[in-house]
């Protein structure tokens, strides 16, 4: 049974640090209505100042100071933050009549638990039970402008500050109130699970004094946050708030949803990626097939609507449809390979400087799709629209529709619903985008859904990209490190989620200006490495790709890691102490001797089985892995039906620091969820390119992290730094030391540095490929005959 053991643990040292910062003031907003209403101004970056202590200057080493990289300075997070800055005070905290508080919450939760934490953030801040906040999604709001993106783990960094201030300030307005009503000093007032009781007993509901404390006109107040040793759910163990609705099949997502005579809707697609039709031979014949309501040519493909879906997949594989070539007809793996490696930026430090040690990695394509498929649920009226999905930016999610639909923006409803998985994916709302057109084109409602074929052969993926290092050392010392990402375009549409990026990023070399700052702004070398750099290169070949699953850091991590390896063999330096050596900060070096000692890294292993380190910085923490792989012939060609199998990673010590810790269990929940994202890509989980088209076409033959490949063993220790005034981003830190380390494990144990990911890659399909006609291969019939 496979055992997980995950832990939340102060740095040994921290415990006592002296607290140096001082309380800040925070402005927030008393809104005109009839009950309480409140919203925050967002001032400072920090609670405590810009410079907490562990960001301050380690002693110097001896070593070659590293270059000085953006991250370092400004990364993702700040820039995000800065964005939403304006319009911090849009957003707004209610308590209602029955005692209850509400918040729209302005980002899409696809399962990694941001209700939750924000439930979490406002019932601290009003001393109440998780439960009494009742947290949901906000429909599109273009007045938020830069204000409603959900991506980059950096929904907490961004909204942290502003919802505690409005619940201090709601918190605050209630006291006040409650303290007229019963003639008392506020200060003798105390507050618990939305009762305020007085010195002699009395007390009164939040229900009861909403409406006294309500502001007939806006006015700013200033506001005092609770001080931190004061937390008592914040830092605490929470159980996701929709769990027992996961588990008992109740939780809705979009294609649940019964909205009146909006129907099941398919689209047939092309065989080749992003082929488009010419001409259907028998709309008629289908068009009288059973349940099916109505069928018509759309920019996708032909759409379909039916009584039911499995009507509609029924009638989609019985339409003869005479297609155009796709975007990237005859293409395959190496073709594509060649235009990347003829893309490659050249490397700055000639050889010869010192010692050269050079590597060249390849990334092919990973598949983008979630759990839950494309979808969205459109009803077009003459002159409104109203559109249902989850949409991790829906404000230019509402204008393109608005665009396609020749409406005004404000003409279009837009209703985030909770997902079911994203991983970058429903950055993008191409399912919205289509069942806009399609109910357009029917006059009717439409409940649009991906299958799983669409979505592996046609939906968006993560790009195909090289990697290229050069370093140079003498003696001891790494004189420069230097290293050259050249991809496929990732599409990072739209932008900043509002429609005046998402138009920038569709203007001539626009998507490359918005990946560029992404690149620049999230990938950092940890390591005091001299002359450090590192350029992004993206080719635009027509391919749908997507800001999967921690965008570029998992392969830039993955190559630097291997890197760092064989700098340290070239020194006789053991690679857990070489990196230590080098690490640039303090902080992030203790995440690395944590791992270390959790791991009992350099224990004795046996011949084919080996430890792996791998280390990475994002997100305002730092992250450490240690892994252990077993690569003996007979773990590696074990037989399972129809499946990868090769190397296995049989133990996982990760060990993360992303300073204040709202939620440690959903801390570790996102660390385990990216630690499997990491076996996929490294290990089993890829798209084949044949002729124009993706030969994988369900879950049944993409080989993403099955049971089978899972860690008999993982511990996971989150580390809560008490000198980071805040917390840092979360959702995608797992992933990329995490790839690093099994990377280093694998050549460590096999004694072949590998040059190509995942591993299995190049071994023959263990499937044999579904048609590409019919579109949507057949559903199994006989399942329990293969259920072990």
């Amino acid at each position: 049974m496979p055992t997980h053991r995950a832990t939340t643990r102060p740095r040994p040292d921290a415990c006592a640090a002296p607290r140096t910062a001082s309380r800040r003031r925070f402005l927030g907003y008393l809104l005109a209505a009839p009950t309480l209403v409140v919203a925050a101004e967002l001032g400072g970056s920090s609670l405590f100042g810009t410079t907490p202590a562990w960001a301050a200057a380690i002693p110097e080493l001896p070593k070659l100071p590293g270059t000085p990289q953006t991250p370092e300075v400004y990364d993702l997070l700040d820039a995000l933050r800065d964005a939403a800055r304006p319009t911090a005070n849009l957003i707004k905290i209610t308590v209602h009549r029955d005692g209850t508080v509400s918040f729209a919450l302005p980002r899409s939760d696809n399962g990694q638990g941001i209700i939750t934490s924000t439930q979490m953030i406002i019932a601290e801040e009003m001393n109440l039970d998780v439960d009494q906040v009742q947290v949901t999604l906000a429909d599109a709001r273009p007045e938020l402008v830069f204000n409603q993106l959900t991506g980059g783990s950096s929904t907490t960094f961004t909204t942290f500050t502003p919802i505690r201030v409005a619940a201090a300030l709601a918190h605050g307005a209630l006291l006040d109130a409650a303290a007229a009503q019963l003639s008392q000093e506020k200060a003798v007032l105390s507050s618990r699970a939305g009762l305020i009781t007085g010195a002699n007993g009395h007390s009164l509901p939040f229900g009861k004094l909403t409406e006294s404390a309500a502001s007939p006109v806006d006015r700013a107040v200033e506001v005092v946050l609770k001080d931190r040793e004061k937390f008592t759910v914040i830092g605490k163990p929470h159980t996701k708030t929709d769990a027992h609705a996961i588990v008992t099949g109740r939780k809705k997502f979009a294609t649940d949803l019964r909205i009146p005579d909006a129907l099941p809707t398919v689209i047939c697609r092309a065989p080749d990626l992003n082929g488009y039709p010419k001409g259907v031979d028998n709309l008629d014949d289908v068009r009288s097939m059973p349940g099916v309501t109505d069928v018509a040519v759309v920019g996708a493909g032909v759409a379909v609507r039916a009584a039911t879906f499995g009507q509609c997949i029924d009638a989609v594989n019985e339409l003869k449809v005479r297609w155009n070539a796709g975007t990237v007809h005859g293409e395959d793996d190496e073709s594509v390979l060649k235009k990347l490696r003829r893309a490659e930026l050249p490397l700055a430090v000639p050889k010869g400087a010192g010692k050269t040690i050079e590597g060249q990695f390849t990334f092919y394509f990973r598949g983008g799709s979630a759990l839950e498929t494309n979808c969205a649920i459109a009803d077009v009226r003459k002159d409104r629209a109203e559109i249902w999905g989850p949409a991790k930016s829906p404000i230019a999610a509402q204008a393109d529709i608005a665009k396609k639909l020749g409406l005004p923006q404000n003409s279009v409803t837009f209703h985030v619903t909770e997902g079911g998985g994203s991983f970058g994916r429903k950055l993008f709302y191409d399912a919205a985008l289509e069942a806009a057109e399609v109910s357009k084109k029917f006059g009717k409602p439409v409940k649009l859904m991906w299958t799983r074929a669409d979505d592996s052969r046609q939906g968006r993926v993560h790009p195909m990209a090289t990697s290229r290092v050069r370093a140079q050392v003498a003696g001891d010392t790494v004189l420069s490190f230097e290293q050259r990402h050249t991809s496929v375009a990732t599409e990072i549409n739209p932008g900043l989620s509002e429609a005046i990026t998402a138009a920038a990023t569709k203007a001539p070399l626009g998507n490359l200006t918005v990946s560029e700052f992404i690149f620049e702004t999230t990938q950092l070398n940890p390591y005091d490495f001299g002359v450090s750099t590192r350029f992004l290169n993206e080719v635009d070949m027509r391919f749908n790709t997507g800001s999967t699953r921690n965008i570029y850091s998992p392969d830039m991590a993955t190559a630097r890691e291997l890197m760092v390896d064989r700098i340290a063999a070239s020194m006789g330096k053991d690679p857990y102490e070489f990196r230590a050596a080098f690490t640039k900060q303090q902080r992030w070096r203790r995440v690395l001797e944590r791992v270390a000692k959790e791991a009992d890294w350099g224990k004795s292993m046996r011949s084919g089985t080996a430890q792996g380190i791998g280390m990475h910085v994002e997100y305002k923490g730092a992250a450490a892995c240690v892994v252990e792989i077993d690569c003996r012939s007979d773990t590696v060609n074990r037989k399972i039906r129809q499946a990868r199998t090769g190397p296995r990673v049989t133990k996982v010590t990760y060990v993360v620091d992303i300073g204040l810790v709202i939620n440690p269990r959903g801390v570790e929940a996102q660390m385990m969820g990216g630690i499997n994202d990491a076996l996929a890509m490294t290990l089993t989980a890829s798209m084949h390119l044949d002729d124009g088209h993706f030969v994988e076409a369900s879950w049944d033959n993409y080989f993403y992290t099955r049971q089978w490949n899972t860690p008999p063993e993982m511990n996971i220790i989150v580390i809560e730094d008490s000198e980071a005034p805040e917390p840092g981003g979360v959702g995608e830190f797992g992933v990329a030391a995490t790839c690093g380390a099994i990377a280093c494990a694998y050549a460590r144990a096999t004694g072949r540095v590998p040059e190509y990911f995942p591993l299995d890659h190049k071994e023959p399909l263990p499937f044999e490929p579904y048609p590409t006609v019919p579109p949507i291969p057949p559903s199994p019939t006989n399942g329990l005959d293969k259920t072990f």
